[in-house]
């Protein structure tokens, strides 16, 4: 859990539909109340084609509110449906809590390009996150559809994180191999510097795979556990 300052945090990510990149636009905190507002990267954002969100289209405002803004809450199952219990144990959660929910799945919708993430501060001493492998379609030979001629892993299995600064795009790339040094995908762009501080303060990290899934989105194909290891 990101907590700063006394606030819970959670970042506001933009893909690039054209590049695939990620962009860091904005904030969300929770203490008591809830605020937003942009920040970050959010000009090089709109420079690729981030529009502001109808909620939120003052750039320099800082939002607040005492119940859940509903531009989040709105992308959240409805808590009557009837799996509801399915997908909370999803998450493992017991109950629903809009704010956790929010946290745990990101509110990814299939009709945009926006996700929430809990992002990773570099003094955090204590990390425990999941996240999807970026690019995993590029390097697991399915092309992004013929999945059946897709690596194989098995849930648990463990995979390495090697920072690579020749990276030509991102020079604080870090890329996620498994044990056979088969290249599976990056570490989504949010995380690096975190990651690079972390490690260049000498913490190490158990990563492990947590979700493989070759009949979902290639976006959503590999779902890893992040821990350091004390």
């Amino acid at each position: 859990m990101s907590e700063k300052y006394g606030k819970d945090y959670l970042y506001l990510i933009w893909k690039d539909p054209e590049s695939r990149r990620n962009f860091t636009v904005g904030a969300l905190t929770k203490n008591g109340g809830y605020e937003f507002q942009y920040g970050f990267e959010i000009e090089k954002a709109m420079g690729e084609g981030f529009q502001l969100l109808t909620s939120f289209n003052d750039i320099n405002r800082k939002y607040m509110s005492s119940i859940l803004f509903p531009a989040f809450s709105s992308r959240l199952p409805d808590r009557k449906r009837r799996d509801i219990k399915m997908i909370l144990s999803k998450y493992g959660l017991e109950q629903y809590d809009e704010y956790n929910l929010l946290k745990k799945s990101g509110a990814r919708l299939p009709i945009d390009t926006i996700e929430l993430i809990d992002p990773i501060f570099e003094d955090e001493e204590i990390i425990d996150r999941f996240f999807f492998i970026a690019g995993p379609k590029y390097y697991l030979g399915c092309e992004g559809e013929l999945c059946d001629k897709a690596i194989s892993l098995e849930v648990g299995q463990p995979v390495e994180l090697i920072e690579e600064p020749d990276n030509a795009v991102d020079p604080d790339a870090i890329k996620v191999l498994d044990l056979q040094g088969n290249h599976l995908g990056y570490v989504p762009r949010y995380y690096n510097k975190s990651i690079k501080s972390s490690m260049a303060r000498g913490i190490s990290f158990a990563c492990t795979v947590a979700e493989f899934n070759k009949n979902t989105t290639c976006n959503e194909c590999i779902k890893v556990h992040l821990t350091s290891v004390l």
